[in-house]
């Protein structure tokens, strides 16, 4: 008997990304790092999902919204430590996490983080899709700050 292959969601099934989710060593590093570094908007008050409300009181989430509205929910794991020391070797499945900038934004954005002393993990790269800055959070997670390239 042959088997009939299985087929999966249609395409167009899928609307768009709802949320993010990382899990953070340090609550309030994570929270200045998406806050007031990447300057992403910290949901409070009424913006706080009604199901995370008692979460977010106890500081065991936070909730920041990106600029096109994803949600980006960071969770309190204080014993959380990745496999290796060193950064450069993954630890999830997940690589990187990439926010888009602006070109004529770019270099500015690059010159602030590195003032800001945060850890580089690869200086500025060129491909013919734009250039890509990255950096780590508080947790060793890669961050990449990208743009296309000038029309």
């Amino acid at each position: 008997m042959i088997q009939e292959q299985l087929q999966g969601l249609t395409s167009g099934s899928l609307r768009k990304v709802h949320h993010i989710a990382l899990n953070v060593k340090d609550m309030e590093a994570s929270k200045h790092f998406y806050g007031n570094v990447l300057g992403l908007h910290q949901l409070t008050g009424e913006e706080v999902p009604s199901t995370l409300v008692k979460l977010v009181a106890e500081n065991k989430v936070c909730n920041f919204k990106t600029p096109d509205g994803v949600i980006l929910d960071l969770f309190a794991e204080p014993d959380l430590s990745p496999p290796a020391s060193d950064p450069e070797q993954q630890f999830t499945r997940a690589n990187h996490l990439s926010f888009d900038i602006a070109p004529q934004l770019f270099d500015d954005a690059v010159r602030t983080l590195k003032e800001l002393q945060i850890p580089v993990a690869n200086d500025v790269v060129t491909r013919l899709t734009g250039r890509g800055f990255y950096i780590y959070d508080p947790d060793g997670f890669m961050v990449e700050i990208r743009c296309d390239p000038f029309e």
